[in-house]
């Protein structure tokens, strides 16, 4: 246990700074998933073909991004802290582009097969959501390794990340997208990604000093054991 705390990730979070930072990550996704529905149904038409295509999307991308974000945190070496902060990153970057990406896309497939221009807007969405299926293994196996207890760090995650789901599916139909319209929003998506990253980062590097010395003092122990 002691050789898997010391790794690049040493140093575990608060439980108060892990569930502000996946609350404020759901809240984000979830005005995206309004916001990028909204916009391909102004592209293609309000039907339940559209709806259905961004939902799919957005599960097939959740579930295929934890895959790999478990994957990528199956290495003690990889510093998760920082893939997670640079994955909050690129789904911020993807956000600002997003509506701009949608807008060049309809206008080149206006006279593309209906089949072929559906599974090319599932594949628009499924991108960025692959990243943010990602952030929830990474942020677990970070927490793991620092503090070795599973259940919480899943449990604590979980919960935190769907509180905020729910909070941004509310506030993007009813303030969200009424106050500051799709390109606002997103915006304001995006800097919450950005804050996330941040917040993450600077405790991670904050703490690191504190771990160092703790395991310092945890492998001096066994030192002395063994003499």
């Amino acid at each position: 246990m002691t050789s898997e705390r010391s790794g690049a990730d040493s140093g575990g979070f608060p439980k108060p700074v892990l569930f502000s930072v996946f609350v404020f990550s759901g809240v984000s996704a979830l005005i995206y998933q309004m916001v990028w529905q909204r916009a391909l149904l102004t592209i293609y038409g309000s039907n339940v073909e559209s709806v259905a295509m961004v939902v799919a999307a957005f599960l097939t991308g959740l579930g295929v991004g934890s895959l790999a974000g478990g994957w990528v945190s199956s290495s003690a070496r990889r510093p998760l802290v920082v893939i997670f902060a640079l994955t909050e990153i690129g789904i911020a970057g993807y956000g600002m582009i997003s509506l701009q990406l949608f807008r060049w896309f309809g206008g080149m497939t206006a006279d593309v097969n209906e089949w072929l221009v559906g599974l090319m807007a599932f594949a628009l969405v499924c991108v960025p959501t692959l990243l943010m299926g990602s952030t929830l293994p990474l942020l677990v196996a970070h927490q793991v390794r620092a503090a070795g207890h599973v259940g919480g760090a899943v449990s604590m995650l979980y919960f935190a990340n769907t509180l905020g789901a729910a909070l941004g599916a509310f506030l993007a139909v009813h303030v969200v997208l009424g106050t500051f319209g799709m390109s606002g929003a997103v915006k304001l998506a995006a800097a919450l990604n950005a804050c996330v990253a941040l917040v993450v980062l600077t405790t991670w590097v904050l703490r690191r000093p504190a771990s160092a010395a703790g395991t310092g003092r945890t492998t001096a122990r066994a030192r002395d054991g063994d003499e």
